[in-house]
């Protein structure tokens, strides 16, 4: 991790976040004595936008003397060149919304990141997601939005006018993708003109690789396994070229964005749409109730289970002129008060990293399906929570395969490559 964003003016949750926020003052900026403006970085997707300016007024009401400026940036690869760009040239924001995990450590966090190891702002944190967030012992960022799932959404719809099940293998997968294409249906969204999609069929099979080999991100870390000569790990590519050699691609796939995707798949114009669960924030209520959600099946029905994504998180730069504002803003949202206002603007497909808050009982459907896998201790983090190593031309790759220009295994050996290289660069042993 969201759209039909109610006005938060509920005046007892602006109470509270006052004091919730009364331990994180200090000196250092205009915070406590004057008027003080901060700046909020982050991605312009909708579903992104809407809770910031929510919590943004809130935050707002509940602080008189600070502003919050809003800016924004790109997604995707581009996204994170202009975020390293930004912290080179000291023109950073105040506040900057990013991914946790390995992208956060390609940043230096000792170096560009204010440390927040034990601060007031991080007191309603879970402390499930400070590993996410933590180098060398330190911890840089505070939890914002709420834990997504990284797998299949699917038109419940479809699904029940077909016949058709949740798989929990790939050959029931392939089953219900061919009998969706027979139907007349797209079987399997693309959305490349935002490349960032493609990479789920790797990305969101990783439950099933550690599931078979417990140590593989530890060995990937130390370069002892590669994605090409890994058996489970090659399986990723080989499911994403899939989807094109067997013709359940929509026509349009290269040049269709996310949003166009959510709208064929919330239409019942296509059954299935490898994606993290976030997306389904920006359908109307009546759409997202249409909407389930399950991991990428694998080939054992009994290790079934999910792929997950702690959260984003949210981080300050040690050049900000206002820290003491800044860290008032981001205990604001990693706090219950928080969460309900995100929740008003973006109805959250999964829990929040914060201790005290609730997903409403009317959340979407791909919550509830999430939770299920939670509960059932069903659940493995991406592995970019578990190895700082992510290359950053995955995303590239996996359009290329999934469009039938590189084959599966090729795709797998040129992301063995990628890594290699960024491996390399953070001065990782055994590279």
């Amino acid at each position: 991790m969201k759209i039909s964003r109610s006005k938060f003016a509920a005046t007892v949750v602006a109470a509270t976040a006052v004091v919730s926020l009364a331990a994180c003052g200090g000196g250092g900026d205009a915070a406590s004595s004057g008027k003080t403006t901060i700046t909020l970085l982050t991605d312009n997707a909708e579903t992104t936008v809407k809770p910031a300016k929510a919590i943004a007024e809130a935050f707002e009401k509940a602080n008189p003397t600070i502003t919050v400026k809003l800016e924004s940036r790109p997604g995707g690869a581009d996204g994170d060149n202009l975020v390293k760009t930004k912290l080179s040239t000291g023109d950073m924001a105040d506040v900057f919304w990013y991914n946790s995990g390995s992208l956060l450590q390609a940043l230096s966090p000792a170096k560009n990141l204010v440390d927040l190891t034990g601060d007031p702002a991080l007191k309603d944190t879970d402390p499930a997601f400070l590993p996410t967030v933590t180098q060398n012992g330190k911890v840089y960022g505070a939890p914002v939005g709420t834990v997504m799932g990284g797998g299949i959404l699917y038109n419940k719809e479809v699904y029940s006018k077909l016949g058709l099940s949740v798989p929990k293998t790939w050959a029931e997968f392939e089953s219900n993708s061919d009998k969706i294409k027979a139907a007349g249906l797209t079987a399997v969204v693309g959305s490349f003109k935002d490349t960032w999609t493609s990479q789920l069929f790797v990305l969101g099979d990783f439950h099933n690789v550690a599931s078979a080999n417990p140590s593989f991100a530890a060995d990937y870390t130390a370069n002892k396994v590669k994605y090409a000569t890994d058996p489970t790990a090659v399986k990723g590519f080989e499911k994403t070229a899939e989807a094109k050699a067997r013709g359940w691609l929509n026509k349009s796939a290269g040049s269709t964005t996310f949003d166009q995707g959510m709208k064929l798949l919330a239409s019942g114009k296509a059954g299935q749409y490898p994606l993290l669960t976030f997306p389904v924030g920006t359908l109307s209520k009546e759409d997202a109730a249409k909407i389930g959600f399950f991991g990428i099946p694998g080939d054992d029905a009994s290790k079934n289970g999910a792929t997950i994504w702690p959260g984003n998180g949210q981080y300050i730069p040690k050049t900000s002129k206002n820290i003491d504002a800044a860290k008032k803003f981001i205990a604001f949202v990693a706090s219950p008060a928080g969460s309900e206002v995100y929740s008003s603007a973006a109805p959250p497909t999964g829990p929040y990293m914060v201790t005290g808050s609730k997903v409403p009982a009317d959340a979407p459907p791909v919550a509830q399906d999430l939770q299920a896998y939670i509960d059932a201790k069903a659940t493995t983090p991406a592995l970019e929570f578990l190895s700082p190593v992510k290359g950053p031309s995955l995303e590239q790759i996996t359009v290329a395969v999934e469009t039938g220009q590189t084959s599966g295994k090729d795709g797998a050996a040129q992301y063995d490559a990628d890594v290699t290289k960024q491996a390399k660069q953070l001065g990782l042993p055994g590279w």
